[in-house]
């Protein structure tokens, strides 16, 4: 039978594509298709995704599904773009009347990392995962705290040093659910959401993995 495997970031670089068709024998499982690749050993950390849901790697596989492989990820009301973000937009979203407080986060490129100089960062995601990922993030922080709206935005593609690659804003009733979401949001973020970024140095790159 015939499946789609979707790769990210250092993995689609190793195959030297992003998609590609396979065939596995019926009743194959998540876990048979990486060694179908013949990409050698499989990178620790990997996390496996079918249909665009993260998955158990004993789950069996079906005619045309789709199975991504999820490298370590970095790290709208939850929306990635490839244009400049706006602080604004994502206060905006999440402003009511019945809100006493909305926190946000604002994160930008630096021009040092890991004693390096830094040229510029490039953000690859999963659409229609990520964003999905971002959904069920906001979902969880509305049942644990009493907020009233959330909003996470996120760049992808080529992001200059100076320059915003994710704002967060949470609004609630009260200042102290609105800043302890708004920290466990961009946390939450980047251990989960299937976003990795490039750091692009003077004379050499380097995917960057999760917690970064």
């Amino acid at each position: 039978m015939k499946v789609a495997v979707r790769l990210f970031a250092g993995l689609r670089e190793l195959a030297g594509t992003r998609a590609l068709e396979l065939d596995i024998p019926a009743g194959a499982v998540a876990a048979d298709v990486w060694p179908a690749l013949d990409l050698g050993e499989e990178p620790a950390g990997l996390l496996v995704a079918i249909n665009k849901s993260y998955a158990e790697r004993g789950t069996v596989l079906a005619e045309g599904d789709e199975v991504a492989f999820i490298p370590p990820v970095s790290g709208g009301a939850f929306l990635l773009s490839e244009l400049p973000l706006s602080l604004d937009d994502a206060v905006h979203e999440v402003a009511s009347d019945d809100a006493g407080a909305i926190a946000t986060f604002t994160g930008t490129t630096r021009a040092r990392s890991r004693g390096r100089e830094v040229l510029r960062l490039e953000y690859e995601a999963y659409e229609g995962m990520a964003e999905a990922e971002m959904e069920r993030i906001a979902a969880d922080l509305k049942a644990r705290h009493s907020l009233v709206e959330v909003a996470i935005h996120h760049r992808v593609g080529i992001v200059g040093v100076g320059e915003t690659s994710v704002v967060i804003a949470v609004s609630s009733a009260h200042r102290g659910d609105a800043l302890a979401a708004c920290a466990e949001a961009i946390d939450t973020l980047k251990g989960s959401v299937p976003l990795w970024k490039k750091e692009i140095y003077i004379g050499g790159e380097e995917w960057i993995g999760q917690g970064s």
